[in-house]
């Protein structure tokens, strides 16, 4: 996401190297190779205008600190204004309701029934809720049908009345069985339409009205650009909703609905979807996806995904066995698992500082572990808890059974001894001193 965009703002920050101080004609240049930046990522050019003016406003006349160049006090000032223009601060949804009452709104094709399971997954697992979902898409055929999967696939009840036509209705029956049946959150999916229609927002209005939702969502493609940011526009009109949710955000390079969307409606993003599966829908930080977009990664993102796959048992338990030299091939699949459940790995990737640019053109499949795994899997549990046993019968055996070759086998071999080795060096004395140290850079150039 934002690739174009973060490759043409790193052009126009070069204009200011050697530079030792910000003028205006310096200024003016850079600023315009930002502002044609925006723009290009399908940002409107009174908002690329807008921004760029304020930058010039904030940046005019400062004089470069001590061991900072001009290029770096630009890019901290227009990643402040990029977080500010996204809406400045992260903004929890309201679940506090008895039960709490989520309304989803969207155009059809926006991806507003995937985005209800995965809001249902999120808020089981990560606040511990007792969602229920409702089918209230009573046009679209395989509507109900694929919350029903979905929920299967969650273990989330969905509630549905097939022969009830009337949405307002199955919503108020969908609260009363909530209630009964204890579920503290309940997520009304709606019927969207390929364009803006009267009588279906006059529906989705009266919806509202009956139910009270805490929360009213608005859904949106951001793949779909200024047209994503038109919609909102005129959804907000009638339903004045909470906040919005941007899904696709991974297939848009350019990025402008999210940077243009809270300005237009001044409501803030709330969720983005990063993939298609159900784990794939994070909560949007304005100042995260600012540093994203400038090459900054997102190490506290990436922290905080690593954490929901790793509980802090099993990490001193791994770490006894790194230290004991006791870390093997059935640990080592263990951790690629958790891995994989952390996301797309290019994705992750990205989030480390400098990473993103340098995997721009790199294609990394999600299946890149595969046969990695598809070894391990082809040993027998001896073999995995006991690496120094695989001779050369074995590793033939391993081969033929994983699908793989001898040379494969021996690679794989070799690149985990050596990742043993590094691990207990981390484990041990020198690494801890290596870590505090790596600690003192980063809590410097977050404080920069």
């Amino acid at each position: 996401m934002f690739s174009n965009l973060s490759e043409k703002l790193e052009k126009s920050f070069k204009m200011l190297k050697g530079q030792n101080k910000i003028t205006e004609i310096n200024v003016a240049e850079t600023l315009k190779e930002v502002r044609r930046a925006l723009v290009d990522a399908d940002v409107s050019f009174k908002i690329a205008k807008q921004f760029t003016k304020t930058v010039q406003q904030k940046a005019l006349g400062q004089d470069v600190l001590n061991a900072v160049k001009p290029g770096q006090l630009m890019v901290k000032i227009v990643r402040d204004e990029l977080a500010e223009l996204m809406g400045g601060q992260r903004v929890d949804i309201d679940i506090k309701g008895e039960p709490a009452i989520i309304l989803i709104s969207g155009l059809q094709g926006s991806g507003k029934t995937t985005f209800s399971g995965k809001l249902a997954k999120l808020l089981k697992e990560r606040h511990k809720k007792n969602p229920l979902l409702v089918a209230c898409d009573v046009y679209r055929p395989a509507a109900i049908d694929q919350l029903e999967v979905l929920g299967g696939q969650i273990n989330v009840n969905v509630f549905t009345e097939r022969e009830n036509n009337n949405p307002v209705k199955i919503s108020k029956n969908a609260i009363e069985h909530a209630k009964k049946f204890g579920h503290n959150v309940v997520i009304i999916d709606t019927a969207g339409r390929l364009a803006i229609d009267e009588i279906m927002m006059t529906e989705i209005s009266n919806i509202k009205k009956a139910i009270k939702p805490q929360e009213t969502l608005f859904v949106v493609d951001a793949m779909t650009g200024q047209d994503a940011v038109n919609t909102a526009k005129e959804f907000n009109k009638i339903l004045n909703f909470d906040g919005v949710v941007l899904t696709k955000l991974d297939g848009d390079s350019r990025g402008g609905a999210a940077l243009s969307i809270k300005y237009i409606v001044d409501k803030p993003i709330k969720f983005i979807g990063t993939g298609e599966k159900l784990d794939a829908l994070d909560y949007f930080y304005p100042d995260r996806m600012s540093d994203r977009i400038l090459g900054m990664g997102d190490v506290i993102s990436l922290v905080e995904r690593a954490q929901q796959q790793y509980d802090e048992k099993s990490a001193r338990e791994l770490q006894k066995k790194i230290h004991k030299d006791q870390f093997n091939f059935s640990d080592f699949l263990t951790q690629i698992q958790q891995i994989k459940k952390m996301g797309n790995i290019k994705d992750l990737a990205a989030m480390i500082p400098g990473m993103g640019k340098a995997l721009k053109d790199i294609d990394i499949d999600d299946d890149a572990f595969k046969g990695i795994e598809a070894i391990i899997n082809s040993m027998t549990q001896y073999e995995k808890e006991n690496p120094k046993a695989l001779n050369g019968s074995r590793k033939r055996r391993i081969a033929k059974g994983s699908g793989t070759s001898v040379q494969e086998v021996n690679s794989l071999v070799k690149q985990f001894t050596h990742m043993k080795k590094m691990m207990k060096l981390m484990t041990g004395k020198k690494g801890k001193k290596m870590q505090r140290t790596m600690n003192n850079m980063m809590f410097q150039n977050q404080q920069y």
